[in-house]
């Protein structure tokens, strides 16, 4: 075990949250650490979706010109496909900047986007400790210690201390862990699990963001860099098992009741039930492997707690039927930095901005995550794609209102 020097900060997770929060803490001078588990680039489950709103958050962080060069086509429609409907309506202008500039958002792929962040940070100031896993944090006096361990080919596990007053859990919600910020591991049948795959070829419209609805779960489409259409979506745990043992291995002709994998039952439950997925898809190629995650836990958790600050999906999480988990990981890391940057030193300070970051998250993001709480509810329950076919056919519109519900035309505070 060797133990590096003292941070300011020590933020678990490279994400766009613990990306967004470290990179502006750097350029306010903090020491930063960032503990990164995964090597980049990697992919993950995830729509990759950012609204137009967060372009002045990106040229903040002095990527902006980067995510611009790198991003797929403006979404400038949201759509709805279910069974065989099929339903388009205009995107919601965010009028970000001058005339005709970045009113609506893009897709980037989390394997450049989140490499793209991490280099901002590091170009910023801060260390990165990557591939290496925080496996503890105890208290020490005034500061804290997070045990660290990387994984060496040649020695085997080696173990790092870190120290710092500030703790940033940036870790998500989905996996489980020894670290008090992670959530308990449960299981439930109602369980939401994601599944994310690239496609090159696809014939989906590069203007549309369509909502997929079908039972027993809900996803998007969006054509994100380099002509890759990403494909996002969530199924509940029962019915993906009942998928998997009805589908048999349904290749190679042998006996029905062996399951098919998990990826290529929710594959196929698309296919067979959104007539726009099928379409889109017809004579395109799968660009890599389909990537699974979760259970996802929407909901709003407590921002912060003894020094140990929640941003991303760790602080609170919508349901990704509204295409916002990118949004709001930004920006809460961009919240969170800012009260922190102005805060007085010493505990006490650390409190107030705490208090005052939670009172902020709360008032940007509670109506989206109540909304999209709503949406899915309706999207899961029974009967719930036909309803939602019939209102969306009859009232497009819907589609534009709801856009703009779940904050996508929302500036970000701060930032004029």
């Amino acid at each position: 075990m060797r133990s590096l020097s003292t941070h300011d900060a020590i933020v678990i997770g490279a994400g766009p949250a613990g990306a967004s929060a470290a990179l502006t803490l750097a350029r306010h001078g903090w020491s930063v650490a960032i503990v990164e588990k995964s090597a980049f680039p990697r992919r993950k489950v995830c729509g990759e979706y950012i609204s137009a709103s967060n372009l002045a958050l990106l040229d903040r962080l002095e990527i902006g010109d980067a995510w611009r060069l790198d991003a797929g086509p403006e979404i400038r429609c949201v759509g709805f496909f279910s069974g065989e409907t099929r339903v388009e309506a205009p995107m919601p202008d965010a009028k970000y900047g001058p005339p005709a500039k970045d009113g609506f958002g893009r897709a980037l792929g989390r394997d450049v986007l989140d490499a793209l962040l991490l280099q901002a940070a590091r170009s910023a100031g801060a260390e990165i400790f990557q591939p290496c896993r925080a496996v503890v944090i105890d208290r020490d006096g005034d500061m804290q210690r997070v045990r660290i361990q990387s994984r060496d080919e040649n020695s085997g596990d080696e173990t790092t201390t870190l120290r710092a007053p500030v703790i940033v859990a940036a870790h998500g919600s989905w996996e489980p862990g020894p670290l008090p910020s992670q959530l308990e591991k449960t299981s439930r049948r109602w369980d939401l699990l994601g599944f994310k795959a690239h496609f090159t070829g696809s014939s989906l419209a590069p203007d549309l963001m369509p909502l997929l609805a079908f039972p027993g779960g809900y996803g998007g489409m969006v054509l994100a860099d380099r002509g890759r259409l990403s494909i996002s979506c969530c199924i509940r745990r029962d019915m993906l098992a009942r998928l998997r043992r009805n589908c048999g291995s349904g290749h190679d002709g042998a006996e029905r009741g062996c399951p098919v994998s998990a990826a290529d039952a929710v594959f196929h439950h698309l296919m067979a039930s959104c007539r726009g997925v099928s379409d889109a898809l017809d004579g395109a190629r799968l660009d890599g492997r389909w990537l699974a995650a979760g259970p996802i836990r929407p909901g709003i958790r407590a921002c912060y707690e003894k020094d140990i600050f929640r941003v991303g999906n760790a602080a609170g999480e919508s349901h990704p039927i509204i295409a916002e988990g990118i949004s709001m990981a930004l920006q809460s890391g961009w919240l969170l930095a800012r009260e922190l940057a102005g805060a007085p030193s010493g505990r006490a300070g650390r409190e107030a901005a705490g208090r005052r970051y939670q009172a902020a998250w709360r008032g940007l993001f509670s109506t989206r995550v109540y909304a999209a709480a709503a949406i899915a509810r309706m999207a899961l329950g029974p009967g719930g794609p036909a309803f939602m076919a019939v209102a969306v056919r009859n009232f497009p519109q819907a589609l534009t209102f709801g856009a703009h519900m779940s904050g996508k035309t929302r500036p970000v505070p701060g930032l004029t």
